[in-house]
């Protein structure tokens, strides 16, 4: 994702305790994938957790989703980001929608909304990627081209889709995953060094070996070789699993964070310069945030993942820093695990983030319920789809609600 203008989420809009302690009518039992034993989940019951989760689902619908952009589409507006629309929102839009399909019967005809409006706009680089950015008026500007985060999302979301509803319908939803799972490997993952590009049109100058930490998603790389039976996936995937190690033991042997950015992934990965893209690119910043999530997710629900151990590390340093107290991580770090100058204040990117981390701890359940208690007590913003998106994806995993395939 290009430069985005994040929203800070102020102390005014927290409240003491728990939240949405009866369950709106979109709350339904748990039916998400089983998680590995030892896995931890908050304390409170699972009604209160269904519950939790509805609130915030519902308030992602009413402010974030529009029709304006064609007759039987649906986009997710991103107020706080640098465009109207963009990827990384719709692949959101996507997989939020299909993992709720069980408990909103709008869920399929948003889902078809996103999906219609994401082929509407195509990558002029690939026309089987999402073109990554659009203005007010639904129309793809600064050139049109793809972002992978958004692009790998799509893709999860229809496979997701498929393992919910079926591909018998009026859309096949494997097919379409299928198609593009084909284009991001054509066009937004280095053949030689098997990393994520940033999108479709960093194939050359310094951004040729690069890679954007938020997109080693290893989840996704599994049900990408899954869906495929392409061994290629796999390749990528413990590309990116041998390379957050070397990151982090040799740039945060005692915070265990990952920078926004890697450089050489030719040779041996490496904090991008701070100035290569974006606000510190070098740092754990408005991208890597994602990462405690991205990562962690993949150690609840896969036996021997390697990411368990890896968010172990974030998830230790983060209690030690803030005390036991989740109202003192901050928004962003030095790997080190200084606070960025310039950087202060509380955001859900950040705090929900870890609360997934934290999940593959089992000596950590009175912090993780800490940590649902923090989530679950915000009052979401109207102007951050950023942090609001994220805080419903973490509540869909916290509550037993996440769907793996």
């Amino acid at each position: 994702m290009r430069k985005t203008v994040r929203t800070v989420l102020a102390a005014a809009v927290l409240t003491a305790g728990l939240v949405a302690t009866t369950a709106p009518a979109t709350a339904a039992t748990t039916q998400g994938t089983p998680y590995l034993p030892g896995v931890l989940r908050p304390s409170v019951s699972q009604s209160a957790q269904d519950a939790a989760l509805a609130k915030y689902y519902d308030f992602w619908k009413k402010n974030f989703l529009t029709t304006k952009c064609g007759t039987g589409t649906y986009a997710v507006k991103a107020p706080d980001a640098d465009h109207a629309f963009v990827a990384e929102g719709q692949g959101y839009g996507m997989t939020i929608a299909a993992m709720m399909g069980d408990k909103d019967p709008q869920a399929r005809t948003v889902f078809d909304g996103i999906l219609k409006f994401v082929k509407a706009h195509p990558s002029v680089i690939d026309k089987d990627l999402h073109a990554a950015e659009q203005d007010p008026n639904c129309k793809s500007v600064n050139g049109g081209d793809s972002a992978t985060d958004g692009d790998l999302e799509i893709a999860y979301g229809l496979l997701i889709a498929d393992k919910v509803w079926g591909s018998g319908g009026s859309v096949n939803y494997k097919a379409e995953a299928l198609r593009i799972i084909k284009a991001i490997k054509r066009s937004e993952v280095n053949p030689d060094t098997k990393f994520m590009r940033l999108a479709d049109w960093a194939d050359s100058g310094k951004y040729i070996n690069s890679s954007r930490s938020s997109d080693w998603m290893p989840g996704h790389l599994r049900a990408f070789e899954k869906a495929t039976g392409d061994s290629f996936w796999g390749q990528v995937r413990a590309r990116q699993e041998k390379a957050v190690t070397q990151l982090q033991e040799k740039y945060a042997p005692k915070t265990g964070l990952i920078p926004d950015f890697v450089v050489g992934t030719n040779a041996t990965p490496k904090p991008a310069p701070s100035d290569f893209m974006e606000d510190h690119p070098q740092h754990f910043s408005w991208n890597a945030c994602r990462d405690p999530w991205r990562l962690g997710v993949d150690g609840v629900t896969v036996s021997g993942s390697p990411a368990q151990g890896q968010v172990r590390k974030m998830n230790t340093w983060i209690q030690q820093a803030t005390g036991g107290d989740p109202a003192k991580i901050n928004q962003g770090y030095t790997l080190s695990g200084s606070k960025i100058s310039g950087e202060s204040g509380e955001h859900p990117c950040f705090t929900a983030s870890f609360a997934i981390a934290a999940m593959n701890d089992p000596g950590s359940q009175a912090w993780l319920d800490k940590l649902w208690t923090r989530v679950t007590s915000w009052s979401p913003q109207a102007d951050d789809y950023y942090g609001t998106g994220i805080t419903v994806q973490v509540l869909i995993i916290l509550s037993g609600n996440y769907i793996a395939v």
